[in-house]
């Protein structure tokens, strides 16, 4: 299994920008609360240093008069006590109110965060319901798992937590910048110096860890998928004795897996340390220099100095202070540089789930819809009540609406289709089904059978002919009418967690109970439904894993059967159900297809002899078309695949 080797990567603005731009939108007070309680905080834990200075000088004042004149100075409490005392308590009071904002900050946070999350996968998830059959197609089920799964996990850290503490720690670094600018103009420039190296290194060593980690992320998605594909194959991997080639397999993804991890974790793990060694190496050099320009009595400038408020030279209050201020600032540049990760590894997720979200969905642009009618005074009317007859309702261009009754008429009239340009799957396929008849499709894999029944519910758009619905184009027809009127049921049969009822009913969701046991009865179902632990209230989980692959089929058929379409699409509906079941699902089956137009795909060819038209398909073309005794005295193709299946038989 090959790999591909993991890119660079780097923080996408828009990205970002729509991930914060939907916050705000989502959430605007609580965002707007939330951004000042930040910069609240940032700004207060920035502050302690200037406290720590004004304090320290008061002190120094008073053992330097104290000093100079103990006996003009008897009481230094109460002449400098006081000035000390109001710092602290502005301090204090600076914190309580931080604290109070620290906690409505992470209340709002986690409020913020998990409905930003329900809302995103509600858009993912409604945006996936009206995408093209084509999408899920080329897209494994375990790709756009990951999405729900670990792709908004990354944007729920990035959000809650890489977002936050990245800009507290970047008002910070503004804040105490600005600070250290007011204190002292040289020793700022020594921490910049510093913080520069502090820049390359994170540049280096950092965008390693970036483009492994979203090279995790990746592999993450691929080995979920995997393990999903095997879990549900679980009974072919064990039939054909596949468990060690799997383990093989999945090794190879998970070795993958883990050198990406190894590879992104070395990187993270290689950076802090270097980060903080270069913050305890500045650390040092503002102290000693700092010591230096004391013992010197070198002239200090900065904009303190210039306005009078901080003295012209340097003092033990100022360096003390101004180190306070360098292990901050350098904690918070490695924070910042820390975060990066997460937020590189969240945009990415992000980018992801924009992706989805941003899917082109299916389009529809049909004006024909499908109603309940009445006859009345020999024309059909629109109405409310079902009454088992429906019409087309074609609105025109002149303002007119007429109204056609749905009989299930058909036509394919040189119909061409390619999946892929360039790669046609059919070719000048023309099918003519008449309302109440049965047109079955023969043909080897890959002939063009289902594409056909593909083509007429317009999972996909053909690339030239016409297909018609009672002298409709199907273009014109609403893609949710033309399929409510069309029934199917597929080989590959998914039922939904829910009881037995809660399944049949997913054909009609307004059905009655009797609505769905008449169905059942219809199909061959009742009788061992009515056996099942619960009945029809039954839970089903699994895809239906506690019922056999017939039953499955069964409830499928009643499923279809509640719906009450005019025209059905059965493919390889029976495959599934053995011999003896077939029987009893073939009376259901012929009850179900009584007075409906019926397209069925079968490669049990004994299923279709009672069919009106049998069409014989190859490498997309129709090579043959008739009757079961026409095309048997033919002696073509038909005859072979007949004979060649009694033979088997």
């Amino acid at each position: 299994m090959k790999h591909n080797a993991p890119k660079k990567v780097k923080m996408e603005k828009g990205i970002l920008g729509r991930t914060l731009k939907m916050l705000f939108k989502f959430y605007p007070k609580m965002m707007t609360v939330t951004l000042i309680c930040i910069v609240f905080n940032a700004v207060v834990s920035s502050l302690p240093s200037i406290f720590m200075e004004r304090v320290f000088t008061v002190a120094g004042e008073a053992i330097k008069a104290y000093s100079y004149a103990p006996a003009a100075h008897p009481d230094l409490w109460s002449e400098f006590g006081f000035e000390i005392v109001k710092y602290m308590l502005i301090l204090i009071g600076l914190y309580v109110l931080s604290l109070i904002s620290g906690a409505v900050r992470s209340q709002l946070m986690a409020i913020i965060t998990q409905g930003f999350l329900k809302k995103t996968r509600g858009l993912m998830f409604d945006g996936m319901q009206n995408l093209p059959i084509k999408y899920f197609d080329s897209n494994s089920n375990g790709d756009i798992m990951s999405y729900y799964t670990n792709d908004i996990d990354s944007l729920r850290q990035m959000v809650s937590e890489s977002l936050p503490q990245m800009l507290t720690s970047a008002i910070m670094v503004v804040t105490l910048f600005a600070i250290m600018l007011w204190y002292s103009v040289w020793l700022t420039l020594i921490v910049v110096a510093g913080i520069a190296i502090i820049i390359v290194v994170t540049k280096v060593v950092g965008g390693g860890a970036g483009k492994y980690f979203v090279s995790q992320q990746r592999a993450i998605g691929k080995a979920e998928g995997f393990i999903e594909e095997m879990m549900n194959g679980q009974k072919v991997v064990k039939v054909f004795c596949h468990e060690q080639k799997a383990k093989e397999d999945f090794d190879r993804v998970n070795d993958f897996l883990c050198d990406q991890s190894n590879r992104a974790n070395r990187y993270a793990n290689m950076l802090m340390p270097i980060l903080g060694n270069i913050g305890h190496v500045l650390y040092v050099l503002v102290a000693v220099l700092g010591g230096v320009f004391i013992i010197r009595g070198v002239a200090n400038a900065s904009i303190g100095v210039a306005v009078g408020t901080v003295a012209p030279v340097f003092g033990v209050a100022l360096v003390v202070s101004f180190l306070q201020m360098t292990r901050q600032f350098t904690n918070n540049i490695n924070q910042v540089s820390n975060q990066i990760n997460s937020v590189i590894m969240g945009v990415a997720g992000a980018k992801r789930l924009f992706a989805l979200i941003d899917e082109k969905p299916e389009v529809d642009d049909g004006y024909v819809t499908l109603v309940n009618a009445k006859e009345q005074d020999g024309e059909l009317v629109e109405c409310e009540e079902r009454t088992h007859i429906w019409a087309w309702k074609h609105p025109h261009h002149d303002g007119t609406v007429t109204y056609t009754r749905l009989t299930g008429d058909v036509v394919l009239t040189e119909v061409d289709f390619e999946y892929e340009e360039g790669k046609p799957v059919l070719h000048d396929v023309s099918v003519y089904a008449k309302p109440g008849q049965k047109v079955a499709f023969v043909g080897a894999t890959g002939a063009g059978k289902t594409t056909i029944t593909n083509l007429l519910n317009r999972f996909y758009d053909i690339a030239d002919g016409k297909i018609r619905y009672d002298g409709i184009n199907i273009n014109k027809i609403k893609k949710s009418d033309l399929r409510r009127s069309l029934g199917i049921v597929l080989q590959d049969v998914n039922l939904f967690t829910g009881t037995v009822m809660d399944n049949i009913r997913y054909g009609k969701l307004d059905a009655t109970d009797e609505e769905c046991i008449a169905a059942a009865k219809l199909a061959g179902a009742d009788d061992f439904i009515t056996r099942l632990p619960e009945g029809y209230n039954t839970v089903l989980s699994g895809n239906g894993a506690n019922l056999s692959q017939g039953q499955r089929q069964l409830v499928s058929i009643a499923r279809a059967a509640v719906a009450d379409p005019p025209v059905m699409i059965l493919d390889e509906a029976t495959s599934s159900i053995d011999t003896r079941t077939e029987a009893i699902v073939s009376r259901g089956m012929d009850a179900l297809m009584h007075g409906r137009t019926v397209f069925v795909i079968a490669h049990r060819l004994s299923t279709i002899k009672n069919s009106d038209v049998i069409i014989v398909l190859d490498h997309g073309r129709i090579i043959e078309r008739g009757s079961h005794e026409k095309l048997l005295e033919e002696k073509g193709q038909y005859y072979q695949l007949y004979t060649g299946a009694f033979e088997m038989e």
